[in-house]
């Protein structure tokens, strides 16, 4: 990998002093707005990343790791998942309340210590001057970065001088074509799941609900879902029949009390993009005397382990969250050793349904 570009280099081509690329990256305000724009655009085109403390010594290795990630928190599921893991059984559920990013986070931490390295996380992604994902990349020797949270021009000048793997989703745009990627079967895993209401258990009014956010991963599920029902000659409409603003319980609380309430013929299952809706659906559910999965079947998607605490135990597919952490581990690892210098490398990892009893099955798992 060439040297990276350094602070003098960015001063040179925008012809201003050290001191005001300086002032541009840790005081932005303090620079006038056409030199700012004119030392942001030189840096962006030399592929500058600034460093912090580490300012001068970016060719040199920091044995840490990054991993970029919007916070995902849903205050709902942690305190529930604490109550479930603490007051069922003789053992507490130590990974209770761990939702999507947090075993991600853990299968990258499991395989940065093997490794070697440690690992940096960055749980918010506000853009600015100097954005938190250009904070982490200019302290890290690779990153982990999920699919649509930085935007594209950043992922490109940052990848120039060092290896960055997309999480999640497909691949967005031919930009980013020559980035490592890793990505679950996710319409496979809805569309055996929406097949597995229809075809094992006769339900033919099923609602599915979405998120108002162009999450790659939701989209691909939807797909699957539509996929099953019209194979089973099911009329189905291009979007959802409901999208919420964020995928917390609160909203799948409120997704259910809206699809309850609409006119018409009750569904008999409620499909929901995650696990996290899905549980906050089956305390409405319940609060309203609607029986699950007699009157109405319930399944989610993720499989994190509040899914088996709940009572009906959910329904869902299970992806492998952990193993996409260490496998964007070893990823980064094989770029920085030089172990896989050629094409980027494109890894889907399977998925799994697991059958519980709010479709009416009964197993454990």
């Amino acid at each position: 990998m060439s040297t990276a570009p350094t602070v003098y280099d960015v001063a040179e081509q925008s012809g201003v002093s050290i001191a005001t690329v300086s002032r541009v990256y840790r005081n932005p305000d303090s620079v006038r707005a056409q030199t700012r724009e004119r030392v942001l655009a030189a840096a962006r085109e030399l592929g500058y990343v600034p460093s912090g403390n580490a300012r001068g010594l970016a060719s040199r290795s920091t044995g840490v790791l990054g991993l970029c990630f919007p916070d995902y928190s849903d205050p709902d599921a942690e305190s529930e998942a604490e109550a479930g893991a603490t007051g069922g059984g003789d053992e507490a559920d130590d990974d209770a309340a761990m939702l999507y990013s947090d075993q991600i986070i853990r299968g990258m931490e499991r395989a940065a210590r093997r490794h070697g390295y440690a690992l940096l996380i960055a749980a918010s992604l506000k853009g600015g001057p100097e954005s938190l994902v250009a904070k982490v990349a200019g302290r890290v020797d690779g990153f982990a970065v999920l699919a649509r949270t930085v935007p594209t021009e950043e992922l490109e000048v940052i990848s120039r001088r060092q290896p960055v793997v997309m999480l999640a989703g497909p691949r967005e745009t031919d930009h980013l074509d020559h980035l490592d990627h890793i990505e679950v079967a996710n319409a496979d895993g809805q569309r055996e799941l929406t097949r597995h209401l229809i075809e094992d258990h006769g339900l033919r009014r099923l609602a599915y609900v979405g998120s108002a956010e162009e999450s790659p991963d939701v989209e691909a599920r939807f797909r699957g879902y539509v996929e099953a029902c019209r194979a089973a000659g099911i009329e189905v409409g291009p979007e959802p029949d409901l999208r919420v603003g964020m995928m917390t319980q609160a909203e799948g609380a409120r997704a259910a009390d809206a699809l309850l309430d609409r006119a018409g013929e009750r569904p008999e299952a409620l499909l929901f993009a995650n696990d996290q809706m899905a549980v906050g659906a089956l305390h409405t559910l319940e609060r309203r005397g609607v029986r699950v999965p007699d009157d109405v079947a319930v399944t989610g998607f993720d499989g994190i382990a509040l899914s088996r605490l709940v009572r009906p135990a959910l329904t869902t597919v299970r992806q492998p969250m952990r193993r996409m952490g260490e496998e964007a581990v070893e990823l980064l690892v094989r770029r920085l050793t030089g172990a896989h210098g050629g094409d980027p490398v494109s890894m889907m990892l399977p998925v799994s349904v697991v059958r519980r009893g709010s479709c009416g099955c009964g197993v454990a798992g």
